[in-house]
């Protein structure tokens, strides 16, 4: 008799989907939290470089004191 009980609990188990969407949106997360990182990762490179770029002219500009007042 025991035995039936767990095959049965088993089997309805089996048939219930309730978990089955909670997995799907955590593999769905955790896909677009990956490849958001993957993109920060390609994009590092050229973001540093552009903004040593920016800040080597920025030192360079000089500021006229009638145009801060």
């Amino acid at each position: 008799m025991k035995f039936f009980r767990i095959a049965n609990r088993l089997r309805n188990l089996r048939r219930a989907e309730d978990g089955a969407v909670t997995v799907d949106w955590v593999v769905l997360t955790a896909a677009v939290v990956g490849l958001g990182a993957a993109a920060l990762i390609l994009i590092r490179g050229q973001t540093m470089k552009a903004s040593e770029t920016i800040g080597g002219y920025l030192e360079k500009v000089k500021v006229d004191e009638t145009t801060t007042k």
